[in-house]
């Protein structure tokens, strides 16, 4: 190093005086980049014969894997970790249910409204065990078909069985509607019994949300790619 910078410390905001520069440079053109790092975060300075600039290592060099991990670093292996898990995740979940709705192993449907509230909710998935493969009874939320008095359908209701039989139809009625269903279903309208709840996410999956939805995940896993790709 030229004269004017011996007995300088490397990082003028520090209060550590352990850094200093010693000695001179035999070529005008010579340029050292020093970078320290610990848990707390990371500096770099780059070193020339008339300066001391700070500096960012990643503008000249990649650094090696040894090097320490900051805080910040840290946060966001742990993100990429957790989104990278809950992709896994949700794409075991897709997968098994898309093989087991095809199979006719299992149904699902979205509830959408609250008649069933506490115990189901507007939004809710409902998953459904197939009939006749699983008779119905009293006590069971079973999904049917709801019909005009002509038979035309209007739609599916998910309700609970609180009489009847399947010979003379079932008594069904909504936790939270104040008195029972005009129809009695027999097994015919039933598609399924409710064994499983899978809470809020049916709100997720309208043609309003995932238009919201799709382009916010692939912006989030561009963000994600390039930060990895900066590391």
């Amino acid at each position: 190093m030229t004269k004017p910078l011996e007995g300088r410390p490397l990082f003028a905001e520090s209060t550590d005086d352990e850094l200093w520069v010693m000695g001179k440079s035999n070529f005008a053109d010579s340029k050292i980049l020093f970078t320290i790092s610990n848990s707390h975060g990371e500096r770099t300075v780059l070193i020339t014969p008339d300066e001391i600039t700070p500096s960012n290592p990643r503008l000249f060099v990649q650094a090696p894997p040894e090097r320490i991990v900051t805080k910040g670093q840290k946060r966001q292996q742990r993100m990429q970790r957790y989104f990278t898990y809950l992709g896994y995740t949700l794409s075991a979940v897709l997968i098994t249910f898309s093989v087991l709705s095809a199979s006719g192993f299992v149904k699902a449907r979205i509830v959408l409204t609250g008649s069933m509230e506490p115990a189901i909710s507007a939004g809710d998935i409902v998953i459904l065990a197939p009939t006749p493969r699983t008779q119905p009874k009293q006590g069971d939320v079973v999904a049917y078909t709801a019909r005009r008095f002509s038979g035309e359908s209007v739609g599916t209701f998910t309700h609970r069985i609180i009489g009847g039989d399947a010979q003379n139809g079932f008594l069904v009625k909504g936790d939270n509607n104040p008195s029972p269903d005009v129809q009695r279903p027999k097994l015919d309208d039933i598609s399924g019994v409710v064994f499983f709840v899978i809470p809020f996410i049916g709100k997720f999956l309208t043609p309003k949300m995932l238009m919201i939805l799709i382009p916010t995940a692939l912006g989030l896993w561009l963000v994600l790619d390039t930060l990895k790709g900066d590391k």
